[in-house]
């Protein structure tokens, strides 16, 4: 059966965005996964509880200054009393922590590199779409026709899907940890198409192994 490149979804484009966040250091994963629904749940109660009392008596209520007298500004005076020092402390303890290992620990890969400002602000990229594979190098288009067409019978949806759940968890492993941002997605996507097309060209694909019942 041939292979036919497969239609373009802005869902998948937003799911690669999400899952390629794997490539990103420990403190920034757990700002976007904890830190940022933390300031927005924050955000919300200090909007609601504002309409009960002035915006000023939330925040010296939030900041232990005032003692609360309404049930939204006793959960401000909680979060504050309880969570706000727990986060600033942990935050700090790890990038403290972080420091201290890392101070005399450099990565083969980052070995007599000049690292400029433009490197260390330039945005992580994404997973590949392996509908650009089609078109790509000899080594990719030999990847996508047995991973896409052998392995997932030219189910494109479904390859796609568990070709980022391999990139996400191959990211997240020890091997990969020391590894900046831009780095360690490189990295984890050609390993990737080098392990994994043998298994894809006799029919074989990890996730579909490990996921089924």
């Amino acid at each position: 059966m041939a292979l036919a490149l497969p239609p373009v979804r802005a869902r998948g484009r937003v799911r690669r965005l999400w899952r390629s966040r794997k490539a990103l250091a420990g403190l920034t994963q757990w700002v976007i996964d904890w830190g940022i629904p933390f300031a927005v749940g924050i955000t919300l109660l200090s909007v609601f509880a504002s309409r009960a009392a002035s915006p000023s008596e939330v925040y010296r209520t939030f900041t232990l200054i005032d003692p609360p007298d309404h049930t939204l500004l006793w959960l401000a005076s909680v979060i504050g009393w309880l969570a706000v020092p727990a986060v600033i402390g942990g935050v700090a303890g790890h990038v403290i922590a972080t420091r201290i290992q890392s101070v005399k620990s450099i990565s083969t890969s980052t070995l007599f590199q000049r690292r400029t400002w433009t490197a260390r602000l330039r945005p992580p990229s994404r997973i590949d779409y392996l509908g650009n594979y089609f078109h790509g190098t000899l080594a990719e288009q030999a990847f996508v026709d047995a991973f896409v067409r052998i392995a997932h019978r030219n189910d494109w949806m479904k390859a796609q899907d568990h070709w980022e759940v391999i990139i996400r968890d191959t990211m997240s492993t020890q091997q990969f940890s020391k590894l900046d941002r831009h780095e360690c997605l490189r990295q984890a996507q050609d390993t990737t198409r080098i392990h994994m097309r043998p298994a894809a060209l006799i029919g074989l694909c990890v996730v579909c192994i490990a996921r089924k019942p």
